[in-house]
């Protein structure tokens, strides 16, 4: 699994989902790698790109190259207790 994440100019709402999702991650003990995208313009713009949404911002979660969704949807999957099935894993 992975999420998009970001280190710089981060705004305490984007930096709470973010922890959110990796403490839940961790919680059900799903390993995962972060991808900074404040590391340059192009790792942001394939995340929008493969989003589907030329202003995403992060958190977004991929399993692989496979879009999920974004926090508000991790979220949702969270809720409904359907987290494995959000991420498309088995």
């Amino acid at each position: 699994i992975k999420s998009t994440v970001t280190y710089v100019f981060c705004v305490s709402q984007v930096k709470s989902q973010q922890a959110e999702v990796m403490r839940i991650l961790e919680s059900k003990s799903i390993k995962y790698e972060l991808i900074d995208i404040s590391v340059g313009g192009a790792v942001r713009d394939e995340m929008r790109s493969k989003s589907g949404n030329p202003t995403a911002i992060p958190p977004q979660i991929f399993n692989e190259d496979q879009y999920c969704g974004n926090y508000d949807m991790f979220s949702e999957a969270v809720e409904a207790d359907t987290v494995e099935q959000f991420l498309k894993i088995a």
